[in-house]
């Protein structure tokens, strides 16, 4: 019984005890606790006696002295979020050299580097540094020639930074990277101006690439003509030297040569459609002949190509 009693003690002892103990411990400023990546700044009868920035469980009167027990009845403790914060700024009005109006959309980083300076020296930091940043951008950035603020977006946002940074640190504020994210044209009709001439341009230079395509096309098909041309001609003018060699050749055979030119004078005839009079070999009437000659002869059909004569006697 003495062992369970005991227990029961021990066990209620700690459920309730053990949080009243540490309650009464923080009461009189004995210890405190802060998280990751945040920090406490202490201020006694209005002044910052103390900032604690290390995570953990720290001992206040080993750190402040014996103020630490006068912080919960006449002090404060502020918690101060230490984690890294971003900002975006759009189309901050700038002005080129050329007079165009431009806008620039700027991002940046920031982090709370000195707790203290951050809750007392301005009372809205986060506004004051982001109005700070859109004025050292107007500064910065104005009378820039176009083509350069719309390409070197690196070196801008590196003179931006080297604007802020000082004053920046006054506030408690550390600043990270800064980069311009967007550079566009605020005037809609300056907008649709360029849109033009850039669809303009585009235009004439497709023009002149069809032409130039065009040309190149002319080009190869005159040159191809040319050279057809060229060996049409030498092939001419081959046809009457190769015609002639083959006429030697033949020409060294009488025979030959004689029934060549009788066949090609009949084909000739015959491709003519001209009046032939036919007569046979065994015919020996020499009166039939000048007869037949001067007689009228028609055609009257072609049987295969070859026309078929009616004699007509002068008796007829």
């Amino acid at each position: 019984m003495s062992f369970l009693l005991s227990a029961l003690l021990g066990f209620f002892g700690c459920l309730f005890g053990v949080p009243i103990a540490f309650a009464f411990a923080r009461a009189f400023g004995l210890y405190t606790t802060v998280e990751e990546r945040k920090a406490k700044v202490f201020t006694l009868f209005g002044e910052v006696i103390g900032t604690i920035d290390e995570p953990g469980l720290h001992l206040l009167w080993l750190k402040l002295g014996v103020r630490a027990a006068l912080i919960p009845i006449f002090g404060k403790v502020h918690t101060v979020d230490l984690r890294l914060d971003q900002q975006y700024l759009r189309s901050q009005p700038v002005n080129s050299e050329e007079g165009a109006p431009m806008g620039i959309g700027i991002w940046y980083e920031m982090a709370v580097k000195e707790p203290a300076a951050f809750l007392f020296k301005n009372a809205d930091p986060r506004g004051s540094l982001e109005a700070n940043v859109s004025n050292a951008a107007v500064r910065t950035l104005s009378n820039m020639k176009l083509d350069a603020m719309l390409e070197t977006r690196h070196v801008m946002s590196q003179a931006v930074r080297k604007e802020v940074q000082p004053r920046a640190e006054e506030w408690g504020y550390q600043l990270g990277s800064v980069y311009i994210r967007k550079v566009h044209f605020r005037d809609l009709n300056m907008t649709r101006q360029i849109e033009e001439k850039v669809v303009n341009r585009l235009r004439q230079v497709t023009s002149a690439i069809s032409q130039d395509g065009a040309n190149q096309v002319n080009i190869i098909k005159s040159t191809a003509d040319r050279q057809a041309a060229t060996e049409f001609a030498r092939a001419a003018a081959q046809r009457p030297l190769i015609v002639g060699q083959a006429l030697t050749r033949i020409a060294e055979d009488p025979e030959v040569m004689e029934s060549m030119f009788e066949l090609l004078e009949t084909q000739k005839l015959v491709e003519s459609g001209a009046q032939v009079t036919l007569l046979s070999a065994g015919e020996k009437n020499e009166l039939l002949s000048p007869l037949l000659a001067s007689g009228s002869v028609h055609t009257e059909k072609t049987v295969q190509g070859v026309p078929a004569v009616r004699r007509k006697l002068p008796s007829e």
